[in-house]
């Protein structure tokens, strides 16, 4: 990886990508610290300390935004609703033929379902802000923002600056994607969450034992998220032979990977903002003045035991992970259509044959490795839990990066280092050439 860094800072047009990139990122962190009109710190700061389920659901979503949101600032949100909208248009596009056909144009229809996820996030990003800045209304004594029929220039305010912090974010995205180096989306969220690093650190400083076993820790869940993402299972094909006039095509063998982690991160982005409402709703019964007092005990149960840190969180978490993986994996999977794509090109698998059985066969294989998988990304879901068992910091301190967003930074940094190496073995040709 160092090697690869080093060369590409030799190489004029690698540097200035690279260069552009860190000016993109310092931009978007900039922006990171600009508040939004009319907030009331003193009263943001005490929810953030509060342990009432709107505190523990704040910090959770701090941790994605790398501090963005302890700041409420004009990209509070990230470009979480633009992930969001993806997700959404990933999973109706087999629910509907128009949709699936322009999946299938090629270029000219990814640009169009694309352009359809951009217009899907302007919505969304508007109901987001306004559970957020409700969740944090109700989760402290004094009003964060001054928000509601009561005041409705200030409401649309809000709601204007945090939808358009968002599409700048993604706006900033597509630029490294352009002219950088990276996917651009991904590197964003890169940036919010290791600028959360130093805020993670600070409290393991004090203690040098717990430091040192989180660094351990860190360190081995780094290695096996490298050997799970890195791995797949290579499918043999054979392609058959074509005779065309005096010339033969075709006939060349290759494999189909198969990657053992298809889901990524989405199975833990996913639960983790399905258990936010267990502990909402606790709160808000609680909150509810004349109910019985069997209304209240269950509010106190719900905030209680699925506040981070409760013991039915990590059991919800860890199946929830578990189910959204397979879920997830197999709507990705039915999407490529691999079955239809080898038969159309002359391809098969050796002792398989084409059609039905290559179907069942890709299938059974997939469902197998993903149980790895799933298995594997349950596991990082209960990282902060096994810290917090091995040190004497609550779970949501006891690890530098949280296991949601270790995994994403290895994962960008993988794909990162790839492209970089791709460009600069694309250029050591060229140089061959000249």
């Amino acid at each position: 990886m160092f090697d690869s860094m080093t060369n590409a800072f030799r190489l004029p047009d690698l540097r200035r990508r690279l260069l552009f990139t860190l000016w993109i990122l310092f931009v978007f962190r900039l922006a990171a610290h600009v508040p939004v009109p009319g907030l009331d710190r003193a009263a943001l700061d005490m929810i953030f300390q509060s342990d009432t389920a709107a505190g523990a659901v704040s910090r959770w979503i701090n941790l994605l935004t790398g501090g963005a949101l302890e700041n409420f600032s004009v990209v509070a949100m990230g470009v979480y609703p633009y992930i969001t909208a993806s997700i959404i248009l990933q999973i109706v596009t087999p629910l509907f033929p128009a949709l699936e056909e322009l999946r299938k144009e090629g270029e000219a229809g990814r640009n169009k379902l694309n352009q359809y996820t951009y217009w899907l996030t302007i919505p969304l990003a508007s109901v987001q802000a306004i559970a957020q800045v409700a969740l944090l209304n109700q989760g402290g004594q004094a009003r964060v923002l001054e928000f509601g029929r009561d005041a409705p220039l200030n409401t649309v305010t809000v709601l204007l600056t945090l939808t358009a912090g968002t599409m700048f974010a993604l706006w900033l995205g597509e630029r490294i994607t352009e002219s950088g180096i990276g996917n651009g989306v991904s590197i964003i969220i890169f940036g919010g969450i290791v600028a959360g690093v130093p805020q993670g650190l600070f409290p393991l400083l004090q203690r040098p034992i717990d430091l040192g076993l989180v660094l351990a820790l860190t360190v081995v869940t780094v290695v096996i998220i490298v050997f799970v993402q890195e791995g797949h299972r290579r499918i043999p094909v054979q392609y058959g032979k074509r005779v065309r006039g005096t010339r033969v095509y075709g006939g060349q063998s290759t494999y189909i990977p198969l990657r053992v982690n298809t889901a990524g991160m989405i199975p833990l982005i996913f639960a983790g903002s399905l258990l936010i409402f267990p502990a909402v709703i606790g709160g808000l019964l609680i909150g509810l003045t004349g109910a019985p007092a069997l209304v209240g005990q269950l509010g106190t149960l719900l905030t209680t035991e699925f506040n981070y840190g409760g013991s039915m969180y990590w059991l919800f978490y860890f199946l929830l992970v578990v189910g959204f993986t397979f879920f997830y994996t197999d709507v990705v999977f039915r999407q490529q259509n691999l079955p239809d794509t080898l038969q159309r090109n002359g391809g098969f698998i050796p002792g398989i044959r084409p059609g039905q059985r290559t179907e069942q066969y890709l299938t059974g294989v997939m469902r197998r490795i993903t149980l790895v998988g799933a298995m594997f990304l349950g596991m990082v879901a209960l990282l902060p839990f096994v810290a917090e068992l091995l040190t004497t910091l609550p779970a949501n301190q006891s690890l530098i990066i949280q296991s949601t967003g270790l995994l994403i930074v290895v994962g960008v940094v993988l794909d990162t280092i790839k492209q970089l190496e791709a460009q600069l073995l694309m250029r050591h040709y060229e140089g061959f050439i000249r």
